[in-house]
This record gives structure tokens, sequence and C-alpha cells, in this order.
């Protein structure tokens, strides 16, 4: 896809959402179950994951670690939004790669010490790109990247979350 595509494909939608700004609010949804032993089934519209502890809590590693899919869903958003703002900046890039890594005290998860924070405590985001672009270019597709990027603004300031627990 060239930006003239991207531009194309997104024209109708920009101006809907121009005209009726309601329409501009979707609201993303995910469940999860409980299941066998320390587990949570979650349905990705992709497939069903388990998630379950880290090993560094007790967890057998066999499934999937609630901090590791934050982080995935954290490279796949900043992936796809440096994608789009590099097409849409006519920008070529023959290649990028995404990795985050993300520091976690698990003493606190765990109870052992009420000090210690529950949640990551810093979080980095390296993206390494393979294509001929001038420092201005790399500076603008940085700025765009993160002023767009839903899951790192999300991250960066976090809005509030409401917890309600159910009788079922």
């Amino acid at each position: 896809m060239d930006a003239d595509q991207l531009k194309e494909m997104q024209a109708p939608i920009k101006a809907r959402y121009r005209e009726d700004p309601e329409a501009a609010v979707v609201t993303l949804k995910a469940e999860g179950a409980i299941g066998e032993g320390l587990s949570c089934s979650v349905e990705t519209g992709r497939a069903l994951v388990e998630a379950g502890l880290h090993p560094a809590t007790g967890g057998s590693g066999l499934q999937a670690c609630s901090g590791d899919m934050l982080l995935e869903a954290l490279v796949a958003c900043a992936g796809v939004t440096l994608n789009a703002v590099a097409t849409a900046l006519g920008l070529t890039i023959r290649d990028a790669r995404i990795r985050a890594e993300g520091d976690l005290d698990f003493r606190g998860t765990l109870g052992v010490d009420k000090e210690a924070p529950v949640g990551f405590r810093d979080i980095r985001l390296d993206i390494d790109i393979d294509g001929d672009l001038s420092e201005e270019e790399r500076a603008s597709l940085l700025k765009l990247t993160e002023r767009y990027c839903v899951v790192y603004q999300t991250l960066k300031a976090a809005p509030p979350i409401a917890v309600t627990l159910h009788s079922a």
C-alpha cells in the first residue's frame, strides 16, 4: 500500500468522523473465563489464549503471561502505527524490528513487600529501522508513531479504570 491508497481508504472514514464525532467512539472489548489451575482463557478475536501465572510467581511457563501480552500489544500497536505513518509520509522502510521490555518487581504482586510496586516499573520500546531516511524523517516518524500509537498513549497517560464485581 502506498500513501495515496492509504489516504483514499481512510478519507471517507475521516469525513464521517468529522461530520459525526460520536461515530468515532468505538468500545473495544475483551472477555475471558477462569479455567483449571490458575488460568484464564481470553478470546482474542483470532484465537483463544490461555493466560496463567508467570514462572516468577509460581507459574509453569506453559501459559501466556499477562505482562508479556501487554508488551506484545505495545509492540504490535507501535509496529502497525510506524508502518501506517511511514506509508502516509511516503517513506520507504525495508524492514523494522520492534522490541518492548519491561521491568517487574514480583515482590509487589506476591505481597512480599507492600512498598514494591505492583506492575511494570519501567518499559522500554526499541525500534530498529532499515531504510534510507534522513535524521529529520526518522525524528518525524518516531514523533508521529508515539503520537498515534493507541497502546503507547494509553500506557503513558493511563485513563481511569473502573472495576465492578457482579454476582453470577
